[in-house]
């Protein structure tokens, strides 16, 4: 359970003012059509973090626990410091090609997400926690957490979110996470 409640929490946090959260903003405003965005949001994040979460997951067959423990702390607290640079998405970039709303979306969001900081953090979680299941069901619930009111409500909350206050958040469980793993929280899971 803490794995899949880290997982959704820490994502969520760090989807704020991503450049898919901005995908999302953009999607939105271009189609109107909020149901097939999200589900293709949906099945991009599951299939993107489902992959990620599996290397996170092989990783951990080719390391030392001493060395995994490293490793992962070190990750997590980049993870922090790539958290506080603020991400930009140029819509011309997107170059969104008329597949229909779900496919669109499904492409531009998997193709986004990918060594996204989101995805990067999926391949640490699930290496951490060595829990797949967990962690992808918790990740891209954090992505939906941050994405859906994106789709939904669009330009009404983008400047009333406090972005910065966000991913500082986000930074500081990062860190605290990337700190707790050097000094030896999970030796009990085997690193």
């Amino acid at each position: 359970m803490e794995a899949f409640l880290i997982s959704t929490g820490i994502v969520a946090l760090a989807e704020i003012g991503d450049k898919t959260q901005l995908l999302a903003f953009i999607l939105a405003a271009k189609f109107r059509k909020p149901v097939p965005i999200v589900f293709g949001i949906f099945v991009a994040t599951l299939a993107n973090h489902g992959f990620a979460g599996a290397v996170g997951t092989w990783i951990t067959t080719l390391m030392g626990p001493e060395t995994l423990r490293w490793m992962l702390g070190i990750s997590f607290i980049a993870m922090a410091g790539w958290t506080l640079i603020p991400d930009k998405f140029d819509e011309d970039e997107a170059k969104l090609v008329r597949l229909g709303v779900f496919t669109t979306t499904l492409i531009a969001f998997f193709l986004a997400e990918m060594g996204d900081k989101t995805q990067i953090a999926t391949v640490a979680l699930a290496a951490q926690y060595q829990n797949l299941i967990a962690v992808v069901a918790g990740t891209t619930l954090g992505m939906m957490v941050a994405n859906v009111p994106a789709v939904i409500m669009g330009d009404k909350i983008a400047d009333k979110m406090p972005v910065k206050l966000v991913h500082r958040i986000a930074a500081a469980i990062f860190a605290f996470l990337g700190v707790a793993t050097l000094l030896g929280a999970g030796a009990g899971l085997g690193f």
